[in-house]
């Protein structure tokens, strides 16, 4: 696998614990109850409209008087976390990991509002992303921004709930673009925003906003250097937050069916020397294999756009649909071939594809698995 190997998701265990690291440790407590032994007083004042104008910043106060009553704190049975209103009939969005093992037992706070049911939509264990409904009428719902406008430098704001601390808000900048990380199935998430706004267990689910007060991501992972006894980690100034780009596209997918559809190729990658991806394993009986695609080959091109790298081919493959059919262009033994390829839809783990990769001859380069969806797999 190429990129990163990660992280720590930031979902809190539901029993007190400590997070230790550098001179001290800070206790922390139950966080599922929605009567926390920490009280967070803050300070009001009357604060403007949001411009109109979205090329007019907002300072961090106006940011978090304006979105704070749109983000939610999420608990479950086993565990807490964070999300945030994208409609005003009730559809929150949060991580799946944040309600994995929830056993229907999911609760949401929105604001301060009451302490609701929260029935879920749907997940997409591929991309971490779920969406749940509440029984409200009058939510206000954020701004999903697009993405794909972020630079580096940009400002930075995340409200979530870490350590059960509802409602927090830290500030920093966009530190880095296009990472990627793994997701709860085994594949990857990739055109992914770092901050360094920091983000903790609790965090997961809720938003990463920009200077205009728009949803910029889904904080989900952090990076740490280790992890308490109680198994949690604490921030060290590198987050990651699924890109708002992506969100858009899971669930409209997610509240129209309830399930997502990611396209698959079915092969393993790395980096080729100059350009394009050097396939260096192809999953038996998957859409590669059947099309021809032969390990060594170095692809190039599909669906008409250069491939750069490895990570630029599972998001070519992600703009398609399961049951394209697309050319490919391969470099084989210094000659260059053109494939027709019937994509295949995503399994639901890598550990069933890696039951059927053929056995890759040693490389160089690392390798990655390559399903098609824009996570770089």
């Amino acid at each position: 696998m190429l990129g990163m190997k990660l992280v720590k998701p930031l979902l809190p265990l539901a029993a007190a614990a400590v997070i230790g690291g550098g001179a001290g440790a800070v206790a922390t407590t139950a966080l599922h109850d929605d009567t926390p032994s920490v009280q967070t007083v803050t300070q009001t004042r009357t604060v403007a409209a949001s411009p109109s104008d979205t090329s007019t910043a907002l300072s961090p106060h106006d940011v978090y008087q304006a979105s704070k009553d749109s983000v939610a704190y999420i608990t479950t049975g086993s565990g807490t976390g964070s999300g945030f209103v994208v409609s005003p009939d009730g559809y929150i969005v949060t991580n799946a990991h944040v309600i994995e093992g929830a056993n229907g037992q999911i609760k949401a706070k929105v604001g301060d509002g009451k302490t609701l049911d929260a029935k879920l939509v749907g997940e997409d264990a591929s991309t971490d992303l779920a969406l749940l409904k509440v029984s409200a009428t009058n939510l206000k719902a954020l701004q999903l921004a697009d993405s794909s406008s972020v630079e580096v430098g940009d400002d930075a704001y995340a409200i979530g709930n870490p350590f059960g601390l509802d409602r927090t808000l830290t500030v920093g900048v966009v530190s880095a673009l296009q990472r990627e990380i793994s997701s709860p199935n085994g594949f990857s998430i990739d055109d992914v925003i770092q901050t360094d706004a920091a983000i903790n267990p609790g965090n997961s689910g809720g938003p990463l906003f920009n200077s205009q007060g728009q949803v910029i991501g889904v904080n989900s992972q952090i990076e740490s250097t280790g992890s308490s006894s109680g198994g949690q980690a604490g921030n060290v100034g590198i987050g990651f937050a699924i890109p708002s780009n992506t969100v858009k596209t899971i669930i409209d997918q997610l509240r129209t069916t309830g399930t997502v559809s990611h396209a698959y190729l079915g092969v393993q990658t790395g980096d080729a020397q100059g350009a394009g991806a050097q396939v260096g394993a192809v999953t038996a009986g998957g859409p590669a294999a059947n099309g021809g695609l032969q390990q060594g080959d170095v692809i190039t091109e599909l669906g008409g756009k250069s491939v750069d790298d490895s990570t630029a081919l599972s998001s070519l493959v992600d703009e398609h649909k399961a049951g394209d059919s697309v050319q490919v262009k391969v470099t084989r033994s210094g000659k260059q071939q053109t494939l027709t390829i019937k994509l295949g839809e995503r399994p639901t783990t890598t550990e069933q594809t890696q039951t059927q990769q053929q056995q890759a001859p040693q490389q160089e380069q690392p390798q990655q698995e390559v399903p098609g969806f824009g996570g770089g797999w």
